[in-house]
């Protein structure tokens, strides 16, 4: 996997948005940033396609299990509601891939 090269700027910017805690279950502990569609399928690094993870969500979100959240929500179902966050954040102009 290819380091996104985020600005701490653009990092700081998503953090803020997301009110300095996970979009998914609200941890304000190991922040990350995740891109929502992979830049591999075209996603961008703009604000549309960034949301802030705590390790654990993204960890999820990428495939890893996590016992604790065995009866949560899997890997498909923590990446849709990526999406969905996003696109409800930014509709009805959400427009997350490269430009």
């Amino acid at each position: 996997m290819v380091p996104a090269n985020l600005t701490n700027a653009v990092r700081k910017a998503v953090y803020k948005r997301d009110s300095y805690a996970c979009a998914l279950c609200g941890s304000p502990r190991g922040l990350q940033v995740h891109h929502a569609i992979r830049r591999s399928q075209g996603g961008g690094d703009c604000h549309h396609n960034l949301i802030t993870l705590c390790w654990r969500c993204h960890a999820v979100v990428h495939g890893t299990r996590m016992p604790e959240y065995a009866d949560w929500m899997d890997t498909e179902e923590m990446a849709q509601a990526c999406i969905e966050y996003l696109a409800d954040m930014y509709a009805p102009d959400w427009y997350p891939y490269r430009v």
